[in-house]
């Protein structure tokens, strides 16, 4: 079948193909801790939201689902943000193909700046910072459940590695029915997941970058330049914001102490952008707040992580065309290098995909559901992006609302351009051009 020798129609595949398992097998009596089959729906959207890395649920994951469901949803974020092009990469050199052109342009799809002669090498990476930072994490969280929060110590570690999984890979999933609420005073439990959230965002790109040149700005590519620049200034922006618009709201920071208010605020910064986590009652946010989280969801965190949305590089090629068009410059760029007009015309794409995408599912939620356009547009955007964060609305969509979320989760999940290029593969190009006429613009 054609479609597994193209590497590019076959990442959706894979990924379409780990969340039929994962419905099938949390439809599972055994999977549900009353020992009833769970409905197909239910099933289908938390496996989405599972391989998808999101964490959107429409069921508690702590008392709705067995130990046996709780071990398939974390098995099935593993996979997730491990990344199906990941694995299917791994798999074809340990045959022994190598990499073709096409494998090359699939990686370089999923991944953006990563060279077909450097997957052995980010493979090798991102094993040993998966395994790393997942114990770490795993162990440090183990220990303050156990020895300060008088957990027994089988529940110690199993929450402590449930959370340290979910947040490497950006899923949002807790074992805990009201997420990480009950530790918003504990920066030894926020910081580790703040941090292995971050990490995971930056992309592998990024993280490979690092460990050649350490902190040696100039020998940098200029894609670890944006995408580090870019993740230090929405973490500013966002903490700034947070912490001012929720500062006095008596149901978020408002009765907290100042080092208290600083950690919340702080750990909010980082999830909207791509984890899902909340240690506060996202629900009882204020209007502007909720605005800002619109913007932190929808650019997402850096290229070829585990992070969703549009990410920062697309986000910051964009603002770069509109300055330089401003400035009447010829050439668009960031940090003394120009970008090629290809780069130019994907984030463009990607950025009216994105957009178009979020505005139709949010204009079909509002005619299927009653719920508030505010909610329904949070939704929509957390979907998209593969975030996880909600108001609490998510259990209360009609069927065809959660259809509607499930496809957001698995076009976010999958990329814009990758469904793209999916669908266009077997296309040829033309082999002439149209005379050209510039229509007015503006």
């Amino acid at each position: 079948m054609r479609v597994f020798r193209d590497p590019i129609r076959l990442i959706p595949v894979l990924f379409l193909l780990a969340i039929l398992v994962g419905a099938g097998l949390l439809s599972l009596p055994i999977a549900s801790a009353d020992g009833e089959p769970t409905a197909l729906m239910t099933a289908l959207f938390t496996s989405t939201s599972a391989v998808a890395v999101t964490g959107l649920i429409v069921v508690d994951t702590a008392t709705y689902w067995s130990f046996f469901g709780q071990v398939v949803i974390l098995l099935l974020f593993q996979i997730g943000g491990f990344g199906i092009m990941t694995a299917a990469t791994l798999f074809g050199l340990m045959a022994g193909r190598g990499f073709g052109l096409r494998d090359r342009m699939a990686t370089q799809v999923e991944r953006n700046r990563l060279e077909g002669g450097d997957a052995r090498s980010v493979l090798k990476l991102v094993l040993k910072i998966t395994i790393a930072v997942e114990a770490t994490v795993a162990a440090i969280l183990t220990a303050r459940l156990y020895f300060f929060y008088d957990h027994a110590l089988g529940d110690a570690v199993w929450h402590g590695i449930f959370h340290s999984i979910s947040a490497f890979n950006n899923a949002g999933f807790s074992s805990y029915s009201d997420s990480v609420m009950g530790f918003q005073s504990d920066p030894v439990m926020l910081i580790p997941i703040m941090l292995a959230v971050i990490l995971t965002a930056l992309g592998f790109p990024v993280m490979q970058d690092l460990r050649r040149h350490r902190l040696t700005w100039s020998d940098w590519s200029l894609h670890t330049k944006i995408t580090m620049s870019g993740t230090a200034g929405l973490l500013v922006i966002g903490f700034v914001s947070i912490l001012a618009m929720e500062w006095s709201n008596g149901d978020t920071l408002g009765p907290m102490d100042l080092g208290a208010k600083v950690l919340n605020a702080g750990f909010h910064s980082v999830m909207p952008r791509t984890a899902g986590f909340n240690s506060l009652d996202v629900g009882a946010f204020r209007d502007e707040t909720l605005m800002m989280n619109y913007f932190l969801m929808f650019i997402g965190g850096g290229s070829a992580g585990t992070a969703g949305g549009i990410k920062i590089t697309t986000f910051l090629v964009v603002l770069a065309i509109v300055m330089s068009e401003v400035a009447r410059r010829r050439d668009a760029g960031l940090f003394g290098r120009r970008f090629g007009p290809a780069v130019e015309r994907q984030a463009l794409t990607v950025v009216v995909l994105a957009g178009s995408l979020i505005f139709g599912a949010t204009v079909i939620l509002s005619i299927v559901s009653p719920l508030p356009f505010e909610d329904l547009l949070f939704e929509a955007i957390s979907a998209f992006s593969t975030v996880g964060l909600s108001t609490g609305v998510t259990g209360d969509l009609p069927p065809s609302g959660q259809l509607v979320i499930i496809a957001l989760m698995f076009v976010g999940r999958v990329g814009t351009i990758t469904v793209a290029t999916a669908l266009a593969l077997g296309a040829q190009p033309r082999p002439y051009r149209y005379p050209q006429e510039d229509p007015i613009v503006g």
